[in-house]
């Protein structure tokens, strides 16, 4: 009657990978139709999407099935940048060449193709990830003012997220949370997220009649900003180190 005292703890799926263990996580989803694997953008976890109807056990063969195909993903991920004199920093979409000279003042300066800051060595990186999140701040509000005009709605709360799975959020209270590392890709895209989550505020879903208000809402290509994020999104994830 005490059997299952003497049962082994259960596990986590994972799958090893290079050498690494990496978690699985999945997600039944009503709208999928099939089962869809990819891995995490800084590479800690596999993703994989199933149709309700799918077993758990399905999606933790497929991706055992498919190690050297998360093999190839893992290592194309982006190497830490380091911080240091020369590293490449990207700030609206083009690369910034670190310039640190610890005689200068600490907070950083954008100049001729230079990210230019001083102060102590030891504290650059977080002094630049707060930067990074204060422009990520003053920017995304604009845009979502900009948007909520736009749509004819009173500017809601406003959150940045350090979100791996998802680029923005609205909540059901209206909130809205845009990930900070979107200050590193290009404006268009940027505002292009924001524009899709202030068209959440009119429809709570991914009807025709949410993409006709957001193709209304942006004033580029929401399908371009897609494409950057999904060949390129992986590579705001880059830790600085």
């Amino acid at each position: 009657m005490l059997d299952w005292l003497l049962r082994p703890p259960r596990q986590d799926p994972a799958v090893e990978i290079a050498g690494r263990t990496l978690p699985i996580v999945v997600r039944r989803l009503d709208r999928a139709r099939r089962m869809t694997m990819r891995l995490a953008p800084d590479g800690s976890e596999v993703r994989i999407s199933i149709p309700r109807w799918t077993r758990t056990d399905e999606a933790l063969s497929f991706a055992q099935s498919r190690q050297d195909w998360l093999a190839r993903q893992l290592a194309a991920l982006p190497a830490p940048t380091p911080l240091g004199p020369g590293a490449v920093v990207h700030f609206h979409g083009e690369p910034l060449v670190l310039a640190h000279d610890a005689a200068t003042p600490r907070k950083p300066v954008v100049l001729a193709g230079e990210l230019r800051v001083g102060g102590p060595a030891a504290s650059l990186a977080p002094r630049l990830l707060r930067w990074l999140q204060g422009e990520a701040r003053a920017h995304v509000a604009q845009d979502l003012a900009h948007y909520c005009a736009r749509a004819d709605q009173p500017c809601p709360a406003l959150s940045l997220s350090s979100a791996q799975r998802r680029w923005g959020s609205c909540a059901q209270d209206g909130t809205i949370r845009i990930n900070w590392r979107l200050i590193m890709a290009p404006d268009a895209v940027r505002r292009s997220v924001v524009a899709h989550e202030v068209a959440h505020l009119l429809h709570f879903d991914h009807s025709p009649a949410f993409h006709h208000c957001l193709k209304t809402l942006f004033e580029g290509s929401v399908h371009e900003a897609n494409r950057w994020l999904k060949a390129n999104g992986r590579s705001l994830y880059v830790p600085f180190g």
